[in-house]
């Protein structure tokens, strides 16, 4: 049995595959820039209802937000080799999830767009080139986390339409004080602010929704993609909610830079299913 793990800052989905069929699962989102391996052991040991289904994982394929080097590796991984004990198991970063989910053994850029953000060159086999990403405080550019401190400054700002700074008040009666709360005296800041783009996709049609997710977007394209070489000549695909639910305006901005747009996939992980049971690993 292989298991196959997809895990943003928000959700994670889990696919433990066998003979007999496909068991899945979906927890918290695990990043270890945020959480320690006791509470992602903790967490997963809990969803997981079939406990002797996880002595016959051989191998566990997790790929995970924050998993950019050895050491975060190491906090995720120790917490699954407490869970699958007889599983060789393998973390890697998210953006090499993004790729294999999007582009298979095909060269592309894969850009992850949901709670933060993030863009790779892949050759089809590796990811070759990586524009870094500062993550939340620094970067994200076109994430819900950006797009999020976007509202919430155009809000504070008095930078809204009447119209709209009235519906933020109705869908956020905590005002100042609460938002300001949730920013700086919650453990993950990042998912918070990335729940603000649901006001923003049910306003979407709104003239400054639309200005300010294209600033947003083309930010991310501009910083990010196109320092990539061949990027107006290889496909440009897209992981990700944020990345899904408002793809008509980033194909709008790719289009035009005379550039190749590619697949918008919501969640990767039947693409990641499809490829480790395709390639036999």
């Amino acid at each position: 049995m292989i298991v196959v793990a997809d895990s943003g800052s928000t959700k994670a989905d889990w696919k433990l595959i066998n003979n007999q069929g496909m068991y899945s699962l979906s927890t918290m989102g695990f990043n270890p820039v945020f959480h320690n391996d006791q509470l992602i052991y903790r967490t997963l040991n809990n969803a997981i209802e079939q406990k002797e289904l996880v002595k016959q994982a051989e191998c566990v394929h997790y790929y995970g937000s924050g998993c950019w080097d050895t050491g975060r590796k190491e906090i995720v991984a120790k917490a699954l080799r407490r869970i699958f004990i007889n599983a060789q198991v393998i973390v890697e970063h998210d953006l090499l999830a993004a790729a294999r989910a999007t582009c298979g053994n095909e060269a592309g850029i894969a850009c992850i767009l949901g709670t933060g953000s993030n863009s790779c060159l892949y050759n089809g086999m590796e990811v070759i080139d990586n524009v870094t990403n500062l993550a939340f405080l620094l970067g994200d550019e076109g994430s819900g986390t950006h797009l999020g401190k976007m509202l919430i400054r155009a809000y504070f700002y008095r930078e809204l339409p009447k119209e709209l700074e009235q519906t933020m008040e109705e869908w956020f009666p905590e005002g100042k004080d609460g938002i300001l709360d949730n920013i700086y005296g919650k453990e993950t800041p990042n998912v918070y602010l990335a729940s603000f783009t649901k006001f923003l996709a049910a306003h979407k049609e709104h003239f400054f929704v639309q200005k300010l997710l294209y600033t947003a977007f083309s930010t991310f394209i501009d910083r990010n993609v196109r320092k990539y070489k061949g990027c107006n000549k290889l496909p440009i695909h897209f992981i990700g909610s944020v990345g899904y639910y408002f793809q008509d305006i980033i194909k709008f901005v790719l289009k035009e830079r005379n550039m190749v747009v590619g697949k918008f996939i919501k969640k990767p992980i039947e693409h990641l299913v499809n490829f480790h049971t395709t390639n036999g690993n």
